[in-house]
């Protein structure tokens, strides 16, 4: 039986992530952000109490792209997100499954969240973060690694948020899981990215050796067909094999636009060095939209769902609609990730291919990157999006004591360089022996004492609910 815990506490902390250069996706440019450290403590029937960590950037313009909004204020969504959280874990006083805490707020959750008009992607933030530091603290205090431990479901995740499968189908997919020793990094060549010449997207210094590539579109089909056609023309001079996945961010109105682009890639002889390496496009309509729009013809080519990813019906959802895949980010939720790559493995044996891909919102280097890391290396993900290193300067302003210890306890992740301490990539991926260490994938903890607390806003009421 896995091990029943009680949530004792949970505190935020933040700290300044200023980028290196401006990530342009759709039509939200970000030149900076903020990531969140959670820190929890719990107590494990039997074993007493445990610390335990997790940590993510607070992207703004992303959970909630309504235009109405001003970057902050999407980003106070996810504060207020974390605060809501926080309060329904902790009024759990009981024992229960890691995974079952997580079951059994997560509908509260979104519903105490829609009273203060944060959408059901920027709710999920909440629990998908304590959730992460709440498994790193039961994994330490039982002296287990994530990947053991995951494969004996020590969270005891189970399908009663997904009754679409069975407990059965979870556990079993679990068990199977071996750790993939590598996972390939995925370069972001985002709307603002250099194409050609030094620093463009065939510069080995610029990419680190990548052979996959996620190439970032803006909805217009023309403008995104001309884009991609330089950016082939470049990748066409690599040394090695490549491989490209699009990502449209919500960006393309409707079918019919959508349309015109994969038409452009059917017959465009221009746009063969990408359409020839194409393996699926990544979340084209909006969020809102997308379960009113059978893919129909376009679902010759893969499609999945990113940001539409809000739920735990989702893929199936999806799947009814004709696409192929959906994305794994641990800001959406660890458990999610799981059920899904489930999902993709059972339906993909009866004959049909369905699968989930490795995105990433600027996993940042320490415990944001490396929790990530390893729950694709879990679930099998054999190559994922990596920004993070290329859009912030190593560590930034991370102590540099703190990232000495990363470095020193991560060896196969990290390197020196000059004063600097970075992202190591190893003829184009990433090592995940380190991540093996009890905890989730990483050996050392944050400096608590150099972060502040994290800031709060204010609860939103609703215009009806003050009428």
């Amino acid at each position: 039986m896995p091990p029943r815990i009680a949530v004792r506490d949970v505190s935020f902390f933040e700290r300044s992530i200023p980028f290196a250069k401006p990530f342009r996706f759709g039509s939200v440019v970000i030149t900076s952000s903020v990531q969140v450290f959670v820190r929890v403590e719990i107590e494990i029937e039997g074993k007493g109490t445990a610390i335990g960590a997790g940590a993510e950037m607070m992207a703004s313009k992303w959970f909630d792209k309504r235009t109405h909004l001003s970057p902050q204020q999407t980003v106070d969504g996810l504060r207020r997100a974390l605060a809501i959280a926080r309060e329904l874990y902790l009024a759990r006083s009981g024992l229960d499954t890691a995974f079952g805490h997580h079951a059994a707020v997560i509908a509260a959750q979104v519903e105490a969240c829609a009273k203060e008009d944060i959408p059901p992607l920027a709710a999920g933030f909440g629990p998908a973060e304590i959730d992460k530091a709440i498994l790193d603290a039961l994994l330490r205090g039982t002296a287990t690694n994530f990947f053991d431990g995951m494969a004996q479901n020590i969270a005891g995740i189970d399908a009663r948020l997904s009754p679409d499968v069975g407990d059965n189908d979870i556990a079993q997919f679990l068990r199977g899981r071996q750790r993939l020793e590598r996972v390939a990094v995925r370069h972001t060549v985002g709307m603002d990215d250099q194409v050609e010449g030094t620093g463009g997207v065939a510069d080995p210094h610029e990419n680190a050796g990548a052979r996959y590539f996620k190439l970032k579109l803006n909805g217009d089909p023309e403008a995104d067909a001309a884009r991609l056609i330089r950016i082939g023309n470049e990748l066409a001079t690599l040394p090695h094999a490549y491989s490209v996945t699009l990502d449209a961010n919500e960006q393309y109105a409707d079918l019919m636009a959508l349309g015109a682009l994969v038409e452009r890639l059917d017959r465009d002889a221009a746009l063969k060095p990408i359409a020839t390496r194409l393996l699926y496009i990544e979340q084209p309509m909006p969020r809102d939209s997308f379960r009113q729009s059978p893919l129909g013809v376009l679902s010759r080519r893969d499609i999945i769902i990113d940001e539409a990813d809000d739920s735990y019906d989702a893929f199936p959802a999806a799947r009814a609609l004709g696409y192929r895949g959906i994305s794994s980010k641990s800001c959406k939720g660890i458990y999610k990730s799981v059920v899904n790559a489930t999902r993709a493995a059972k339906w993909s044996a009866d004959g049909e291919r369905f699968f989930i891909s490795g995105e990433d919102l600027t996993c940042q280097a320490g415990l944001g990157v490396q929790q990530d890391l390893a729950l694709g290396a879990l679930i099998g993900v054999t190559h994922a999006e990596r920004n993070g290193h290329h859009y912030v300067d190593g560590f930034a302003e991370t102590p540099a004591t703190e990232a000495e210890a990363f470095l020193s306890a991560h060896p196969d992740l990290y390197r020196r360089d000059g004063e600097k301490i970075r992202l190591s990539i190893h003829d184009g991926d990433l090592l995940t022996g380190s991540l093996t260490a009890p905890g989730f994938a990483s050996k050392v903890h944050p400096e608590w004492a150099a972060l502040s607390p994290l800031q709060q806003p204010k609860a939103r009421i609703l215009q009806e609910q003050s009428i």
